[in-house]
């Protein structure tokens, strides 16, 4: 993993946490209410469950906490796709030795794949063919 930790400004989120995240990356700076409501829709989260893990979100600097207002506005500190890209980095590092290709053939083998997800696979290639 030669480093890529150190490259990542924030703690490496948790389950829970980035189940936060995806609410806030997918609605924009939001209340702990949104938040909830949001998870509520997946599954049952107590809204004071939610409350507390957004604090501490904020205390390991992985959310930022806009206090100027009545009610506190949470901002997650890195970019949607720096996190994943961090996350997806240490996960094929891990459990692919560093192998993308490897990663690539087990999701197509596992899972089929529509005609339309081949054909922008297909082009993504295309297009790093043509990079190179």
């Amino acid at each position: 993993m030669k480093g890529k930790q150190e490259d990542m400004n924030v703690p490496e989120p948790t389950k829970a946490e980035l189940e936060i995240l995806q609410v806030l990356w997918e609605y924009g700076p939001s209340t702990v209410r949104l938040v909830n409501d949001k998870l509520n829709e997946q599954r049952e989260v107590n809204y004071t469950s939610t409350l507390k893990q957004m604090q501490i979100m904020a205390e390991k600097g992985i959310l930022k906490r806009d206090e100027s207002q009545m009610k506190h506005i949470y901002i997650p500190v890195e970019a949607e796709q720096k996190t994943k890209g961090h996350l997806l980095t240490k996960f094929v590092d891990t459990l692919y030795k560093g192998s993308a290709s490897s990663l690539v053939m087990q999701l197509l083998g596992n899972k089929q794949a529509s005609k339309e997800e081949i054909k922008e696979i297909r082009e993504m290639l295309n297009k790093l063919d043509k990079s190179k």
